[in-house]
């Protein structure tokens, strides 16, 4: 990142914000802020499990928050936190409808967009929805900040739909870009794609990592009677949490095979939505190990499940980041992981104590990781610790709420 934009969560440099102090009375009580997204409980999915804990830490320091989402079924409630699902299908009826609502807010707004193109309708090309927030900025004054999980899609040439759908994704960044001065970002990475597409505008791009949404729930019984029911007197527990999409259920596959071709004797634990459904393929290629899948749980069983594991493996075929929430689910549960390095990792994993990484299709390398691992209780350890302390010190909730309170004043 450039030097003059290399802030990273909540931290101040008051050189790189020149005339511009951080807004203090943000924080105060009765201040306010709004938060538009994609989606948000009970629907499932990444972006609204942050949103939902994004949200409830902020009402916790006195923030009145207002999330702005799409229609589904009740809200979980949350004290300071008011749901609106008017943002219905996102279509301008929609759009219209919200404006009449956030016009009888006092001026200007501030409006906190979680953007991933694929959220908001249109099969992921929602031109208007851009159009919409830069009207808001430009004849409401309201303040427009970006939350970028994705930014958009690659051109591929041997998939004319995609590719177009890629070019769309692009004017829709320009839109947004010249709708807002503050973009916060999942991974450093997206910088480098975005900035041109803010045109040479003064945009500042800060780095603020996903935290797990997956909050640890310490009962050491419930744990103890997890391992048991699933080791079963095998000597560990290996655990792997995701959605299984075929990007990554591929080297998933080819790593469990090969623990299979060495005989591994671990019992192998699938936690996610679509767990079950790998597992069913697997077990028809792969019989000789021992693998069992739970599905997708609560926050609350999924923690146990977590911390019941010994090990937890995480390939990523574009390596592992901040922006992906079952890694930090397993860092934050101080959880000895094996996971993989590629182009979009931030440089921090490649010397880290914290993980244990390999390069993106090192098979072998990863399976060698979770051998070496596996023999060397203190080396779990050791790795565990520094997974966790690293979790509090630089990736937990709290700090994605100082990021957001100390934001620089447009």
């Amino acid at each position: 990142m450039p030097a003059d934009h290399a802030r990273v969560l909540g931290a101040r440099d008051d050189s790189a914000l020149g005339a511009n102090p951080p807004c203090e009375a943000r924080g105060a009580t009765g201040s306010l802020l709004h938060l538009i997204t994609p989606e948000y409980p009970p629907q499932q999915g990444g972006v609204s499990g942050y949103t939902y804990r994004v949200a409830s830490e902020l009402a916790t320091r006195g923030i009145r928050v207002h999330v702005w989402c799409r229609t589904g079924g009740p809200a979980p409630e949350s004290e300071g936190v008011t749901v609106h699902n008017d943002l219905g299908t996102f279509t301008r009826k929609d759009l219209r409808a919200v404006d009449a609502k956030l016009n009888s807010f006092p001026a200007p707004r501030h409006l906190v967009v979680q953007w991933v193109p694929h959220g908001y309708g249109y099969r992921s090309m929602n031109v208007e929805f851009c159009r919409w927030l830069r009207r808001r900025a430009t004849f409401s004054g309201d303040r427009i900040d970006l939350m970028v999980h994705e930014p958009y899609l690659e051109f591929r040439w041997n998939s004319p739909g995609q590719s177009a759908a890629a070019l769309i994704h692009r004017w829709m960044t320009m839109l947004l870009l010249s709708s807002t001065r503050q973009v916060w970002m999942s991974i450093p990475a997206w910088e480098k794609r975005l900035r041109p597409y803010a045109l040479g505008r003064n945009v500042h791009f800060d780095w603020l990592p996903v935290p797990s949404n997956i909050p640890v729930s310490a009962d050491p019984q419930k744990v103890a009677d997890l391992r048991s029911r699933y080791a079963a007197g095998r000597p560990m527990l290996i655990g792997h949490f995701g959605t299984y999409g075929d990007l990554i259920a591929h080297p998933l596959k080819g790593i469990l095979s090969a623990l299979a071709e060495q005989g591994s004797e671990a019992a192998i634990l699938l936690m996610g939505h679509g767990s079950e459904e790998f597992l069913r393929r697997f077990e028809r290629e792969e019989p000789r190990l021992k693998v069992f899948a739970c599905g997708g749980l609560p926050a609350e069983e999924l923690s146990h499940h977590l911390s019941a594991c010994d090990l937890m493996i995480q390939p990523y075929p574009d390596g592992v980041s901040t922006r992906r929430g079952s890694f930090m689910a397993g860092l934050s549960h101080g959880r000895a992981i094996v996971t993989t390095i590629g182009h979009l990792s931030e440089p921090m994993w490649r010397d880290s104590a914290a993980v244990a990484a390999v390069p993106v299709g090192d098979v072998s390398g990863f399976v060698e990781s979770i051998r070496r691992l596996t023999s060397d209780a203190a080396a779990r350890d050791r790795l565990g610790r520094a997974a966790r302390e690293l979790y509090l010190e630089r990736f937990d909730l709290p700090h994605v709420a100082d990021a957001l309170l100390q934001a620089p004043a447009m």
